[in-house]
């Protein structure tokens, strides 16, 4: 099991009075003591045009990041393909593993938040197709090739990229599943998977199933190079007793989960009653992560400093 820290970058204009310029800040902050501290890699989501998250750019915060660390790996989770040219994400972020002394992990997605999409005027319809070229265009492009593609929105005529990542043959790329029958498709493709528990199973029952789904449809079973790797994000913070834990993350939990756009609200006992989000204690985070670990989850993406949690806490709690 490897231990990641992952922030969506939430911010509270109208409620705190910290600063986007202060956030930044505090997440660079976070990387540099996860990064003393010894975890894995820190992830950081793209989202657009609303104080969902407020890091559009993932590629930018996490360059700044790699100057400040020297061992944990940098991730997006996820960069969003079908709002931008897959030229510009294969060059932007083959500039960041070559910064970062080879350190990236690409998460990439497909968008599922109706203003993002219509900011970037794709028609939910098309996002799918839109996601499937672009990944192609970059893989291509990553493997050192020239390019010719004719598609249904990108077309390209003997394009060879002149930066490619410093990793060989390419950095680790990850996809995001939301949806629980998107998760043996991802697998079949023999890549990587990301999933939120909380915003896509009721019980860790339904997490348990989906993760034996993935591993079910892997199709590599006899090769140690391509280990299966099946990834969550889970809300955690940990305290000196699950009380002081509880304490100091009810508050922020709640922002958090009031103000997550088109999410079914869900009462932060339920969440901990099936541990789908980790609340306590030290020791009570190494039973959660031995479950996690025993349903087939490879890594754990630990959400710190949601819902504007105070950055003593956070540090406190990695």
């Amino acid at each position: 099991m490897r231990f990641s820290i992952f922030s969506v970058a939430d911010h509270y204009p109208d409620e705190l009075p910290r600063t986007l310029d202060q956030l930044y800040g505090e997440l660079i902050d976070q990387a540099v003591a996860a990064d003393a501290l010894g975890f894995h890699a820190f992830w950081v989501a793209e989202h657009h045009f609303h104080p969902y998250g407020a890091v559009p750019r993932p590629a930018l915060l996490l360059t700044a990041i790699a100057q400040r660390t020297r061992r944990i790996r940098l991730g997006s989770a996820v960069c969003v393909l079908p709002f931008d040219h897959p030229v510009r994400t294969a060059e932007d972020y083959a500039m960041l593993d070559l910064l970062s002394a080879g350190r990236l992990e690409l998460g990439v997605g497909s968008g599922y938040l109706a203003h993002e999409l219509a900011g970037f005027s794709v028609p939910g319809a098309e996002k799918r197709e839109r996601f499937d070229e672009a990944l192609h265009i970059l893989r291509a492009l990553w493997r050192g090739e020239r390019v010719h593609y004719n598609g249904k929105f990108h077309q390209l005529n003997d394009l060879q990229l002149n930066v490619r990542p410093l990793q060989t043959p390419a950095p680790p790329l990850w996809i995001a599943g939301l949806r629980r029958d998107t998760i043996p498709h991802i697998a079949a493709q023999g890549t990587p998977a990301l999933l939120i528990p909380y915003a896509t199973f009721d019980t860790f029952d339904q997490l348990q199933a989906a993760a034996a789904q993935f591993h079910a449809h892997w199709p590599h079973p006899s090769n140690p190079a391509m280990t299966p790797r099946l990834a969550c994000g889970l809300h955690t913070h940990c305290g000196d007793s699950p009380a002081q834990a509880l304490a100091e993350a009810d508050g922020p939990m709640a922002r958090y989960v009031r103000t997550r756009l088109y999410a079914r609200q869900r009462p932060l006992a339920e969440l901990m009653a099936h541990d789908l989000v980790a609340i306590t204690d030290g020791e009570t985070l190494r039973r959660i992560a031995d479950r996690y670990a025993d349903a087939g989850l490879t890594d754990l993406l630990l959400f710190v400093g949601f819902g504007g949690m105070p950055q003593r806490d956070v540090l406190r709690s990695l």
